[in-house]
């Protein structure tokens, strides 16, 4: 039987909090359970990528490492990325996100990239490999584009829905032959202002046209969706089946193994 896929996530950071009566002032890396379990539905096997770098670090491992190890990368959703990153200032001290997780998940993302295995963004996943490719962010929805919908609320979290419009011809779109719209979860309150050059759009919220899903132009295979696959199950709500998108970036990841 072939060796089974090895699946990369991303690393979420609590960091070193003093305060905190667990762990106290040391820092914490995890993913979480729906998307190690959204991975594995299809056959892979998900492995957290903890970052190699911090105050505790040897140095003996490098992201070029995991790299080579594994087959294919998520990047997963979670906190706001650093403003800085795409050249503006905090609008709000909320907002000022975290730089750490941003410049761990940017060189995971580049050492994939290098070794053209497949790369699929999540949520936030979206807006860092957008970033990384020279593009930026709304940092507040709500605050920005008054007149959108509403992307999130956080009472209803991963129960807020609204519908996406696939762009005709796009890769995304072939996946889901005979439909043009479907409903997915919205639990984000940035999204993408100006688009990284080399990315194409491939669904649209059509209510207020932002972005949510998107496509690397280059040699290897880069996606990421702004909604959050391994949240839905789709005989609820009437939400779309995500299994084409994993099996398709399971697929790229097959193809870039069994490449020279």
């Amino acid at each position: 039987m072939a060796e089974r896929l090895k699946i990369a996530i991303s690393a979420c950071f609590f960091h070193a909090d003093a305060q905190r009566p667990i762990f106290t002032g040391k820092t914490l890396q995890y993913i979480e359970q729906s998307m190690a379990h959204w991975v594995a539905s299809q056959g892979a096997l998900p492995v957290m990528v903890p970052s190699p770098r911090g105050d505790t670090s040897r140095g003996t491992v490098g992201f070029d490492d995991y790299a080579a190890w594994l087959d294919g990368l998520v990047l997963m959703g979670g906190s706001d990325m650093w403003p800085g990153h795409y050249g503006q200032e905090p609008l709000k001290p909320q907002w000022s996100g975290d730089r750490v997780r941003d410049e761990y998940e940017t060189a995971l993302a580049r050492a994939f990239i290098a070794r053209a295995k497949p790369v699929f963004g999540v949520c936030r996943g979206l807006q860092v490999l957008n970033v990384a490719f020279g593009g930026t962010l709304l940092q507040d929805i709500g605050l920005l584009r008054p007149q959108a919908l509403a992307h999130r609320d956080a009472a209803l979290y991963d129960r807020q829905f609204h519908d996406v419009e696939f762009v005709p011809g796009t890769r995304l779109a072939r996946l889901y032959p005979g439909t043009t719209r479907a409903k997915v979860n919205s639990v984000h309150h940035q999204g993408i202002d100006s688009l990284a050059g080399d990315f194409m759009v491939e669904a649209l919220c059509p209510d207020d046209q932002m972005i949510e899903a998107v496509r690397w132009r280059g040699p290897s295979y880069v996606a990421a969706v702004q909604w959050h696959p391994e949240f839905h199950q789709p005989a609820e709500h009437g939400v779309i089946d995500d299994a084409p998108i994993l099996n398709d970036f399971l697929d790229a990841a097959h193809a870039a193994r069994a490449a020279p």
